[in-house]
């Protein structure tokens, strides 16, 4: 996908966008320009402000300056509906599962369409299945979380985010509470959303995944954008000390 593409709609336009903890700023002015089906890794060290981007994106965070636009609609914090329906746009999976332990895998997955979007109860079923069976676990429907390994509740909470049939997915370091093992098949369900053309931003620190699957790198360091670029040649060549020195510590 050619990101000159102007025919291609932008899926998150971000411009100059600021937020402070207190005296703290945290993001210091970000400019992110997403298109629809595009897949971007962000990575950089612990505190250079990925996940509040993440949380930014979603209104879980209020920012204090610049503007953030997801599928057009500017975010509007004091709008109710606005943000409601920004929510419904944009699915986000956590470190942590967050997966309710009082409910099965099915009504885990199904509790939000069915409060939200009122969805009849025949066809929330249907949907569970057919997003089980999208992250391989056809056979959880009735399984507790607590009856699951870690992968198995990271690919039920993908499901979950999938079941608002979301435009956007934004994914937080979602391998990073998981046993070695088991990073695979999780990483296995999101890049099957890439190749099917789901808008992904992830912050992430699985390089080689970033490399394999992502359109484009972010780089953040200190709360801004410090270096973009596809894969290859953000790996190969970085451009600034501050990537060089970061890839460094990886190895």
């Amino acid at each position: 996908m050619s990101h000159a593409d102007p025919q291609v709609p932008l899926a998150v336009d971000i411009q100059d966008l600021r937020k402070s903890y207190g005296t703290h700023e945290v993001l210091k002015g970000i400019d992110l320009h997403v298109k629809a089906g595009e897949v971007i890794a962000i990575i950089g060290k612990s505190g250079s402000g990925k996940s509040t981007l993440l949380r930014c994106i979603n209104g879980l965070e209020v920012f204090q300056h610049g503007t953030l636009t997801v599928q057009g609609q500017a975010l509007v914090y004091d709008d109710a509906a606005a943000m409601r329906a920004l929510r419904q746009q944009v699915g986000m999976i956590f470190q942590s599962f967050n997966l309710f332990p009082h409910l099965s895998v099915g009504d885990n997955i199904t509790l939000a369409p069915g409060l939200v979007k009122k969805t009849p109860k025949p066809e929330l079923q249907a949907t569970a299945l057919r997003l089980l069976a999208r992250v391989g676990l056809s056979d959880k429907l009735n399984a507790f979380p607590e009856q699951l390994s870690g992968g198995q509740q990271q690919r039920v909470a993908i499901a979950r985010a999938l079941a608002m049939a979301p435009s956007i997915l934004l994914c937080d370091e979602i391998t990073s509470a998981l046993d070695p093992e088991l990073v695979g098949e999780v990483l296995a369900v999101v890049e099957s959303l890439a190749q099917e053309g789901m808008t992904l931003l992830m912050v992430t620190h699985e390089m080689n995944f970033a490399r394999k699957v992502s359109d484009r790198v972010v780089f953040m360091h200190q709360g801004l954008v410090h270096e973009v670029g596809k894969p290859d040649t953000l790996f190969a060549n970085p451009q600034t000390p501050e990537l060089q020195q970061f890839l460094s510590s990886l190895q």
